[in-house]
């Protein structure tokens, strides 16, 4: 069974985007996602520099149209994604690829919903000084018990031996001086305590957002962030986008049920190589493929040919049209 991922806030680079503007028809994908989500994504994903493209409004709307374009340059028809693919999930802002991948909600609606998503963010973390550092190593119950005592949250449970923890600059300090036993501490370059108390403010303006969001049930499986279930509901999956924004990311309850489900390869869209490295780790034995630019399509046909449904698989063209021409996720 063939999972497809999508990564979350810390995997972006400079230029990232570059590569993906030669295939046909890119371009003016983004130039379109650009008016939506009234950003300019071909700029800031080839010309800005890393401060530009740190800050949270640019990153996230950058992280989802990368993710959806290396997604329909495999499956140009997203309905045979559909088909060959047995599950699909996200890391943090990964999760509105994954919903746009499952048939949920449009590009057009993720766009603009990770528009304000990241602004809405962005804004909370201006209110105290936060931030994340990376706990890699030690005793996960141990680990997660030595942050709670220091106030920290943390935020996102990665699995393969990493935890990541968000709190105020203070209790960020506290955490560099007092590390767990056996553990290493990397401060990371973010601008708030994402996944915490400290974001209540961007979920009640996401809350007042969705309504008007045309929302369907998932065309596949879709593992959410928040426990690792599969959640059949699309109503249901919009609900906890908003509500995951404060609340920690369970990476390592996806891969549980990754395993569940009977997973035997992972391809990460991009930009990739976080999450098939937490894989990796996490999950001997299934095949794993970071889609890092257009060079690694061939390789993610290979198996889609043979870790997908093959009913599904046996249906796709020979050759689609668009292959004619790891840090620490928050």
């Amino acid at each position: 069974m063939l999972v497809l991922v999508a990564p979350g806030q810390g995997a972006q680079t400079p230029g990232f985007l570059t590569p993906w503007l030669d295939l046909p028809g890119v371009a003016d994908r983004l130039h379109w996602w650009s008016a939506v989500a009234g950003l300019d994504l071909v700029h800031y994903g080839t010309k800005a520099d890393a401060d530009e493209i740190r800050d949270t409004a640019v990153a996230q709307p950058l992280l989802v149209a990368a993710g959806l374009v290396s997604a329909l340059s495999l499956f140009p028809h997203p309905a045979d994604g559909r088909r060959a693919v047995g599950a699909v999930a996200g890391h943090s802002v990964g999760e509105i690829t994954a919903a746009a991948g499952a048939g949920v909600i449009t590009a057009e609606a993720a766009m603009a919903l990770v528009r304000q998503r990241g602004l809405a963010m962005a804004e909370a973390a201006a209110v105290t000084s936060t931030g994340m550092s990376a706990v890699l190593g030690g005793d996960p119950d141990e680990v997660v018990a030595h942050l709670e005592k220091l106030g920290l949250t943390p935020a996102n449970i990665n699995g393969g031996g990493q935890i990541v923890a968000a709190g105020t600059a203070e209790q960020l300090a506290a955490l560099a001086e007092d590390k767990p036993e056996k553990a290493r501490v990397i401060a990371l370059k973010v601008a708030g305590a994402f996944h915490t108390r400290h974001m209540a403010p961007a979920v009640s303006t996401l809350e007042a957002l969705v309504p008007g969001v045309t929302v369907r049930d998932p065309g596949i499986r879709y593992v959410s962030n928040a426990d690792g279930q599969v959640v059949g509901s699309g109503d249901e999956i919009v609900r906890r986008l908003v509500q995951q924004v404060s609340n920690p990311v369970r990476w390592d309850l996806c891969m549980e049920t990754f395993k569940d489900l009977g997973v035997t390869a992972i391809i990460e869209m991009a930009p990739a190589g976080t999450l098939v490295g937490l894989a990796k780790r996490a999950l001997p034995g299934v095949k794993t493929l970071a889609l890092k630019t257009p060079d690694d399509i061939e390789a993610a046909r290979a198996i889609v040919a043979e870790h997908g449904d093959p009913d599904a698989v046996a249906s796709l063209p020979p050759t689609h049209p668009a292959a004619e021409e790891e840090s620490p996720q928050t």
